[in-house]
């Protein structure tokens, strides 16, 4: 059973490592949103606010856990199968 929990993947079409972590989320049935930074510029000033750069990917989780990157182990163990799943 899925717990609720808000996901957010800033990216942007043109970038590989983004297109790995929605692919990794979306295999692991992780309901998020996308949020291109390209299409809109207020999405890129929130990802410099949360996590203090402007490189992507990024996904937050919600509005408090920050990572930065795709890195399978990270997911894993941070949060994908303890913190999504009962």
């Amino acid at each position: 059973m899925t717990k609720n929990h808000k996901v957010e993947v800033f990216s942007a079409v043109w970038c590989p490592g983004c297109t790995k972590v929605k692919d990794f989320l979306k295999q692991n049935n992780v309901p998020f949103v996308e949020r291109d930074v390209d299409a809109d510029p207020s999405y890129a000033e929130r990802l410099v606010e949360a996590s203090g750069q402007r490189g992507i990917p990024v996904t937050i989780i919600d509005d408090k856990t920050v990572i930065v990157g795709y890195n399978v182990a990270e997911f894993k163990t941070r949060w994908v199968f303890s913190f999504f799943f009962t």
